[in-house]
């Protein structure tokens, strides 16, 4: 099929940009992928010209684009939800939304919500005692909360009450007796009175990678009986009073709705008893979970959700609202933790392909006189394929490709007729594939489309910027930042540079299946000047970046991936460039460089400077020994000194 015959509108539907990027990305008339920062309201940039625009300043990919006004639209829009939901059910309570760091701990990211928050009064959760001082420091004001989770000891605890002394709202958390007992014992020591929360476990688990984590068994919260003895240990203590806050929490990314109403139910009345217990309580925090639409289905796969934030927002008002008014107590200031929902859209990830290796048409060598019968069967079998036999025609092909591997184990075979039964092998698949293109729901073109999918070599590692891709399966929207306006005609998976077998993508979205193990992208183009090596087989490869330069952005990765990624070979933090739309286009505002290799071992405790000072020695042990030129060892340790402060990744 021509590859021109083809529209933007078709590539929109082919990566189901629509379902999962509205209203951020589209696709411009030239073919082009485009952010919009602020929605709706206008101005857009175009991302292939934003990347060639960030390689003249110096700047090699990886490159991580952040987008501030991304991040300021969906804090907006979730205070806007439950705005909407308060009006429709008359709700006497407010809504503080609060930001959990963990999701996110980028001193600009979190620099930028506290300020784009303070409209809505909008404030951070710190789950560690590391956390908690960037939500001390970054909360300026009165009105925002600072909820404070996780485990702590007597330091964290005192210096969150300490806190509040400085006009903050600061909210202890105590999700384990222990910690009650500590809290009380703190706060009597300090002579300072404390804002209490209590975590409970519900009886209602969560779903997907993280339903395990929640329910009766969850690692965190009092169960039923413990927070009842938890209000008794307050009372004892005369600090009931202290008790303002209950939090609940089933998990992130809860894909279907139904989940989410069945622990705000539980939750509303667990709240209403404790107010009969005594407590003035005032806050409910029902916590995380609100999810991202990964693949656009809107469904109850773990990779989507079958709501809306407006959805979420009209069912935690109303629930929390009937259970108050059936108990006749006063409604409390909602609270969310909805990091992944926030910070998702606002960033993504643009690499390049390095290389291919990919099986091509190649010529089988003519038959020789004596060739053995094997050889002859293979061939057989390659000249006979037709429509009517070619399912008949692969599994022979499969069966005595595997006979000429057990006869080459036992010297029956040559390695010149190993290597010709190969070539046969490849090109009868490749003549299947061809034969049956035009009937591609027959379940044999499917399996052959698999064995005969190119491997697209891409200059980053999955362990460091897509962490879930590889530990959890998470699906993450990945489409080329150009030539949208014609056909992808390839057919992918995704390797990348860390030398792991684990180190791929083969998973991406599909919306008529679960997901795909190939990604459809566009071939490769190669300049006049390209020098290709390939095998009998017909694997060819071109020697590296003799391409024209092919970009591809993995999306929805602002929430947990830069965190939670890794150093394994050694690849660092990538380039990270913050990007804020104005009037006349858009202005650079942070460039935050990726780790070089110097920087990267020295977290290993490597001596940047000692590694050189070592070169230098063996250098000139090997000039006495008169081994190497003055020269040639002048450019190993030249090379050797700038690899030092160079990116991690290729050139």
């Amino acid at each position: 099929m021509d590859a021109n015959s083809w529209n933007i509108d078709q590539s929109e539907e082919l990566y189901a940009l629509k379902r999962w990027g509205t209203p951020y990305f589209s696709i411009n008339s030239q073919g082009h992928l485009t952010v919009s920062p602020q929605g709706e309201r206008g101005g857009t940039i175009d991302l292939y010209q934003l990347i060639q625009a960030l390689k003249g300043r110096g700047l090699g990919l990886p490159i991580l684009l952040r987008f501030p006004d991304i991040l300021q639209d969906r804090i907006e829009r979730l205070n806007s939800a439950f705005a909407r939901a308060i009006a429709k059910y008359n709700y006497a309570g407010v809504y503080r939304g609060v930001f959990p760091i963990k999701v996110n701990q980028q001193r600009h990211l979190i620099e930028g919500l506290v300020d784009y928050g303070k409209p809505h009064n909008f404030g951070l959760e710190a789950g560690s005692k590391p956390e908690l001082l960037i939500a001390l420091s970054a909360i300026d004001s009165r009105e925002p909360l600072i909820i404070c989770n996780g485990y702590k000891d007597h330091d964290y605890m005192e210096t969150a009450i300490l806190a509040s002394r400085l006009g903050k709202q600061v909210i202890l958390v105590l999700e384990q007796l222990d910690e009650v007992c500590l809290a009380v014992k703190t706060a009597k020591e300090l002579g300072i009175p404390p804002t209490f929360g209590f975590r409970v476990k519900l009886s209602q688990k969560g779903q997907g990678h993280w339903g395990n984590s929640t329910g009766e068994r969850a690692k965190f919260g009092l169960s039923i009986g413990d927070l009842v003895q938890a209000v008794q240990i307050l009372k004892q203590n005369q600090m009931l009073d202290s008790l303002r806050l209950l939090h609940f929490h089933i998990g992130s990314q809860i894909s279907s709705i139904s989940v989410i109403k069945g622990a705000l139910r539980e939750a509303g009345r667990l709240y209403t008893e404790l107010i009969k217990m005594g407590a003035p309580m005032g806050y409910l925090d029902v916590g995380g979970g609100l999810a991202v639409d990964y693949d656009g289905s809107k469904s109850n796969f773990y990779a989507s959700k079958n709501y809306n934030m407006q959805n979420y927002a009209n069912d935690v008002v109303a629930e929390i609202h009937d259970a108050c008014h059936l108990a006749q107590v006063a409604p409390p200031t909602l609270i969310s933790e909805s990091g992944r929902a926030l910070a998702s859209h606002q960033s993504l990830l643009v690499f390049d392909i390095l290389g291919q290796s990919k099986v091509e048409e190649a010529p089988i060598p003519p038959a020789q006189e004596g060739e053995s019968h094997l050889i002859a069967t293979l061939r057989e079998i390659y000249e006979g394929v037709t429509l009517g036999n070619a399912q008949e025609s692969f599994h022979d092909i499969v069966q005595y490709r595997e006979e000429a591997i057990s006869a080459f184990q036992l010297g029956i075979l040559s390695l010149e007729e190993r290597a010709l039964a190969d070539t046969i092998y490849w090109q009868t698949c490749l003549k299947l594939h061809h034969l049956l293109g035009p009937h591609a729901e027959n379940d044999d073109y499917e399996t052959l489309d698999k064995l005969l999918a190119t491997t697209y070599y891409i200059n980053l590692s999955v362990f460091q910027s897509a962490p879930d891709s590889w530990a959890l399966d998470q699906l993450f929207p990945i489409v080329p930042l150009h030539r949208l306006d014609t056909r992808p005609t390839e057919k992918v998976t995704l390797a990348d540079l860390t030398c792991d077998s684990d180190g791929k993508i083969d998973k991406f979205i599909d919306l008529k299946e679960d997901n795909s193990p190939l990604l459809q992208v566009h071939p490769l183009e190669y300049g006049p000047q390209t020098h290709f090596y390939t095998s009998n087989q017909g694997f060819k490869t071109a020697e590296r970046l003799s391409h024209r330069p092919y970009y591809l952005g993995i999306f929805l990765l602002g929430a947990y991936q830069e965190t939670m990624g890794n150093l394994h070979n050694l690849f660092g933090d990538t380039n990270a460039v913050h990007i804020k739309l104005t009037p006349h286009g858009y202005q650079i505002q942070h460039v935050v460089r990726g780790d070089t290799m110097g920087k990267v071992l020295s977290y290993f405790q490597y001596n940047p400077e000692d590694l050189l000072e070592r070169m230098r020695q063996q250098c000139e042990e090997a000039l006495t020994n008169q081994d190497i030129t003055l020269e040639m060892s002048q450019k190993l340790l030249n090379n050797f000194s700038h690899s030092l402060n160079s990116y991690t990744y290729l050139s």
